[in-house]
C-alpha cells in the first residue's frame, strides 16, 4: 500500500497489468458532528475531457447509482470500514470517457450549517475490484479544510493506454453548485 499526498498521482495499470476494475472507497470521521455525518454525499462524475461532465446522467451518487453504462456504480453498502465506496469496471467505460472524478459535498438543507472543515478525518482509497486487495490511500484530507462544503478527493484518468491515480483535495467554498459549475452541470 502507497500513501498518497495531494497531486500524487501512480499509474495504477502500469503497476498491475491484470488490474480490470477498482472499488475506490471513501471514509470520513465526523465526530460529534452527527448532523455533518448524516449530510455528507459521495459523488462520481465522469468527464468526456477534463472538467466537463456530457450529461446530469455521466453523474453517479445516491439518486442514481450507476452510470448509462453501467461501468462505473456506487455500492449500496460500503464494506471494510469505508463509508461509500464506488466500483469502476476499467474496461467498460467508454472511450470518450477520460476522467472519473470522486467528491463529497455538504447535501444543504435546512438548519445550521456544516462545513467540511469540521471533520475529523477524510481519506480516499483504491482497492483492486478483484480480491479486495488496497492498492493505494490518501493522506487525510482533512486538516486542510476550512469553509468548504465541496471536495473532490481523487480522480481516475487515462493515459498512455492505461489508468493512472491522481489525489485532489480541491475544496469548493461555493458548495455543491460551485463544483458542478466547475464541470459544467447546473444543479
Amino acid at each position: 500500500m502507497a500513501l498518497m499526498q495531494r497531486g500524487a498521482n501512480v499509474a495504477l495499470t502500469r503497476e498491475v497489468p491484470s488490474l480490470t476494475g477498482v472499488v475506490i472507497g471513501v471514509r470520513w470521521n465526523a465526530g460529534a458532528e452527527t448532523a455533518l455525518d448524516r449530510n455528507l454525499v459521495m459523488a462520481t462524475l465522469l468527464c468526456d475531457r477534463p472538467h466537463h461532465v456530457p450529461s446530469e446522467e455521466h453523474l453517479v451518487f445516491f439518486n442514481q447509482l450507476t452510470s448509462p453504462d453501467e461501468s462505473v456504480s456506487q455500492r449500496e453498502t460500503a464494506l471494510d470500514g469505508d463509508t461509500e465506496q464506488v466500483e469502476i469496471d476499467l474496461a467498460g467505460v467508454p472511450d470518450d470517457i477520460s476522467r472519473i472524478v470522486v467528491a463529497v459535498y455538504v447535501n444543504e438543507g435546512p438548519g445550521p450549517r456544516r462545513t467540511l472543515g469540521q471533520l475529523r478525518s477524510c481519506e480516499v482509497r483504491v482497492l483492486n475490484a478483484a480480491d479486495g486487495a488496497e492498492l493505494v490511500r490518501s493522506e487525510d484530507l482533512a486538516p486542510a479544510l476550512t469553509s468548504e462544503t465541496a471536495l473532490t478527493l481523487a480522480e481516475m484518468y487515462r493515459h498512455d493506454g492505461g489508468w493512472k491515480f491522481k489525489v485532489l483535495g480541491q475544496g469548493y467554498a461555493g458548495g455543491v453548485s460551485a463544483m458542478a459549475r466547475d464541470f459544467g452541470l447546473s444543479v
